[in-house]
């Protein structure tokens, strides 16, 4: 399998001119949006969701650089919702460092998430696609109500599987589609086509956002650059929860209800056990390599190239986190 390391040097100018324009285009005359933004963009991601952009653009073989602003746009959507769901989650840390809400105070998190947000549509806009903003519109349009239909959910610890997916379906996977179908657009692909890379991206965030709640009950903090235990503390009934809830006693799901109910971290690793003694992580592991194995089908449309095994790859690195 490879690196993540590995992926990026397939496409590395792209990937180099994607950094150059997120610096230029989060720049800004008000130092503290500069200061707050560039924070976060330099922190360490991996630009998942950018590098599906780049790297199914170059699978279809585009005959333009209009990929690199798109890809730019979706990088930027992503780090606007992650300054406004730091504030949300009082979250502490982000990738192992302090999270810009901790660094700078709640108002600048929000108000520079909303500078970064306008700056991906400007980005989209420069494009001249319609179809494009159109599409990226919708998609940012279901992720505010995937994090309005968490946000509504929180503490409850009766949340249904078919709940469960349809929120993180919006609030995470509609954005990993969205990348793979811009490729497609831009490359004036058929409607087929466009409707794999969509398969390809929606399985891949599907599988990403199921790996990310696994490992929030059998990680470490050290690899998962936040604290363990963050979901729980947050009053978020995940995956693994919900499995475990159908396997757990009565006295167990007593605890677990009380926990989620009241966000007590201090019960997260006798939770954390009976997660593991169910299976709560086993069966949310299963999920995520089965929409691996759909979103690696659909890409049996494209031509062969090394730039399709990267996409390849890119799903498999999605759970490789979960071995």
């Amino acid at each position: 399998m490879p690196t993540a390391d590995q992926l990026i040097d397939l496409i590395r100018p792209d990937f180099d001119a994607l950094n150059e324009l997120l610096i230029s285009q989060l720049g800004s005359e008000i130092d503290l949006i500069e200061e707050v933004s560039q924070y976060l963009i330099q922190s360490g991601g991996k630009r998942v969701r950018p590098l599906v952009t780049l790297m199914a653009s170059r699978a279809l073989k585009t005959n333009t650089m209009h990929h690199i602003p798109l890809a730019g746009s979706i990088e930027c959507l992503h780090t606007a919702t992650l300054f406004h769901d730091d504030v949300v989650d009082n979250s502490e840390a982000r990738r192992g460092q302090p999270s810009a809400n901790a660094a700078f105070g709640n108002a600048a998190s929000v108000l520079v998430g909303d500078f970064v947000y306008s700056r991906a549509f400007q980005m989209m806009v420069s494009v001249g696609r319609l179809d494009i903003l159109k599409l990226l519109a919708d998609t940012t349009n279901q992720i505010s109500e995937g994090e309005v239909w968490q946000l509504k959910n929180q503490h409850r610890a009766d949340i249904s599987e078919s709940e469960y997916d349809q929120v993180i379906t919006r609030k995470t996977a509609v954005l990993f589609e969205a990348a793979a179908a811009c490729a497609g657009l831009i490359t004036d692909q058929s409607d087929e086509v466009v409707e794999a890379l969509k398969i390809y991206g929606l399985q891949l965030g599907f599988a990403f956002q199921l790996i990310d709640d696994y490992l929030d009950y059998a990680g470490d903090t050290n690899s998962l650059g936040k604290n363990l235990g963050d979901d729980l503390a947050d009053g978020k009934c995940t995956l693994p929860i919900i499995r475990a809830l159908t396997e757990s006693t009565a006295a167990e799901e007593a605890v677990i209800t009380r926990a989620i109910t009241s966000g007590d971290r201090d019960c997260f690793y006798e939770i954390s056990e009976i997660v593991t003694r169910t299976s709560g992580l086993s069966y949310t592991r299963e999920r995520a390599l089965a929409a691996v194995g759909r979103a690696k089908n659909a890409l049996d449309i494209l031509p062969d190239s090394v730039f399709r095994e990267g996409l390849m790859g890119l799903a498999d690195l999605s759970v490789s986190r979960a071995t």
